[in-house]
C-alpha cells in the first residue's frame, strides 16, 4: 500500500538527505552531447489516454535539463545514494559546478516535489 503524504513527509524529516536513494518514474532521451530530455506522459487515466491521446500531436511532454541537471538524472538508478552522486558530479565537474552539495540536493528535491522521482525508502 502507497504511503500517504503525512507518512512520506515524516520519513523526509527524519532522514539524512545524502542516506536517500532516488528512482526514476520516468524515460528520458540522451542527445549525443549527454544532455537529458524526460519524457513525461500527458495522461495517466487509461481512458483519457484512449480517448483524447491520439487527437493531439504529441501524447507526452518534454523536459529538457541542462549538463549539470542531465549529469544528476543520468546518476540515478535506484542503486546510488545522493551523497555518492554529489561526488561524481563534483568530480567530473570539479570547480565549474559551485556549492555542489546545495544545489544537488536542491535539484534532486526538485525533482521528487514535482514528480518525476521517488526514493527508494519511502516506496
Amino acid at each position: 500500500m502507497a504511503l500517504s503524504f503525512k507518512e512520506r513527509k515524516k520519513i523526509l524529516k527524519s532522514t539524512n538527505t545524502l542516506d536517500l536513494t532516488p528512482i526514476k518514474l520516468y524515460s528520458e532521451v540522451v542527445e549525443s552531447d549527454e544532455l537529458v530530455t524526460v519524457i513525461i506522459p500527458k495522461f495517466k487515466n487509461k481512458l483519457a489516454v484512449k480517448i483524447i491521446s491520439p487527437r493531439l500531436k504529441s501524447d507526452h511532454f518534454r523536459i529538457k535539463l541542462d549538463k549539470f541537471g542531465s549529469a544528476v538524472w543520468l546518476d540515478i538508478n535506484g542503486n546510488i545514494k545522493v551523497e555518492k552522486i554529489i561526488k561524481d558530479l563534483k568530480k567530473k565537474f570539479g570547480d565549474e559546478l559551485q556549492d555542489a552539495e546545495d544545489r544537488i540536493t536542491k535539484f534532486i528535491f526538485q525533482l521528487y516535489s514535482q514528480g518525476f522521482i521517488s526514493f527508494k525508502e519511502i516506496n
